[in-house]
C-alpha cells in the first residue's frame, strides 16, 4: 500500500516547490495540550507557506498513510491518538488504526518514501538517562541515520542523556549542525552546554552541505535552531523541574514510551506552562527554518 499524498503535496514534488514535512504527534493527546495543540497546527503550517513552502504533515488516519492533511480534516490532528513510530507504520495499516500520530522516526520513514527532503519537528528522541542499563534508545537516532533528509529541529529533549546522544549521532555519522549558533540547544532551553560539531548560519549553506554530504554519505542530516529568545527557559531552571519530573515517573512505574508525554506534561504543570509556550514558539520557528532550507535545496546548485 502506498501513502495517499493530498494534490497539493503532489503538484508541489513535481513542479520542485519546496515540501516540508511534518509529524504530527505535537498536535495530538499525546503532544500540545488544547488549546495549545490546535494553535501549534495554525502556526507551523502558516510558518512554512510564509517562505513559500508547502506543508505536508504526516499521520496514519483509518488504516492509511496521508502524507499532507487538507483544513477539512485538521480537526482529526488534534485528538486522541496512538503513537506511531518507524516499527509501527505496517501493523497500524493492518489494525485500521484510526488516528496513528507518527513520531520522528515515523515521519521520516514516510516523507523519505515520497520523496520530500525537508522535515520539521520539536526535539528529537535520543539516548535515554540510564540507557546503560536500559538499553533505552529512541528510534529517532536511527531514522536520522537511515533517511535522506535534513531534518530541523531545537536539540534534544532536556530529560535525555544529551552527550551520548551526540557521541551516538556522531557514531551514526549524522551532520549535527548549529544553524546559527554553535550550541547544541536543549528544546525549550537555548543551550545545553555543549558544542555542535558544525555551524552553519543560512539557509543556502545547508543546502550546500546536505548535497555534499548524500553524495558521500549515506542518511540525513540534523540542524539545531535555538528555541527563539524571548521564550526560552533558563537551562539551571530547566533541568531542575526536569529531575522532578523523572523522579516522579519512576515513583509512578511510567516507562518506556510513556515516559515522554508523562515527563513533558509534569515539566509543562511545574512551569506555569512557560514550557508549552515555548514549545510553541521553536516549532513555530523550525517550521520557517525548514522552509527556508527546503526553498534552497530547491534551487540549481551553484
Amino acid at each position: 500500500m502506498s501513502a495517499r499524498i493530498d494534490p497539493e503535496v503532489v503538484d508541489a514534488l513535481r513542479s520542485g516547490t519546496p515540501v516540508v514535512a511534518m509529524e504530527s504527534t505535537i498536535t495530538s493527546s499525546l503532544g500540545l495540550p488544547s488549546p495549545a495543540n490546535e494553535q501549534a497546527l495554525a502556526r507551523n503550517l502558516a510558518a512554512v507557506r510564509a517562505e513559500g513552502a508547502v506543508p505536508a504533515v504526516t499521520a496514519i488516519l483509518d488504516g492509511e498513510v496521508r502524507v499532507g492533511i487538507p483544513a477539512r480534516e485538521h480537526q482529526r490532528l488534534l485528538g486522541d491518538a496512538q503513537k506511531v513510530a518507524a516499527r509501527d507504520i505496517g501493523p497500524s495499516i493492518t489494525r485500521g488504526t484510526r488516528f496513528g500520530a507518527t513520531t520522528v522516526s515515523a515521519s521520516l520513514a514516510i516523507a523519505s518514501s515520497v520523496g520530500i527532503s525537508t522535515f520539521a519537528t520539536g526535539g528529537i528522541g535520543g539516548v535515554h538517562l540510564g540507557a546503560a542499563e536500559t538499553s533505552d534508545v529512541s528510534a529517532d537516532l536511527d531514522a536520522l541515520a537511515r533517511y535522506r533528509l535534513v531534518t530541523v529541529c531545537a536539540g534534544a529533549k532536556a530529560f535525555l542523556d544529551l552527550p551520548r546522544t551526540l557521541e551516538d549521532l556522531e557514531t551514526r555519522s549524522v551532520p549535527v549542525i548549529g544553524f546559527g549558533s554553535d550550541d547544541f540547544p536543549m528544546f525549550t532551553a537555548r543551550s545545553s552546554g555543549l558544542p555542535v560539531p558544525h555551524r552553519l548560519d543560512h539557509q543556502d549553506e545547508v543546502a550546500d552541505a546536505f548535497r555534499s554530504h548524500v553524495e558521500f554519505v549515506s542518511g540525513g542530516m540534523l540542524v539545531c535552531v535555538p528555541v527563539p529568545e524571548g521564550h526560552a527557559i533558563a537551562a539551571d531552571r530547566m533541568l531542575e523541574v526536569r529531575d522532578a519530573a523523572l523522579l516522579e515517573a519512576s515513583e509512578a512505574g511510567v516507562n518506556a514510551g510513556a515516559v515522554t508525554p508523562f515527563v513533558l506534561a509534569a515539566i509543562a504543570e511545574a512551569t506555569g506552562g512557560a514550557s508549552v509556550r515555548a514549545n510553541l514558539a521553536l516549532a513555530e520557528n523550525n517550521a520557517r527554518v525548514a522552509a527556508l532550507i527546503a526553498g534552497a535545496l530547491a534551487e540549481p546548485r551553484g
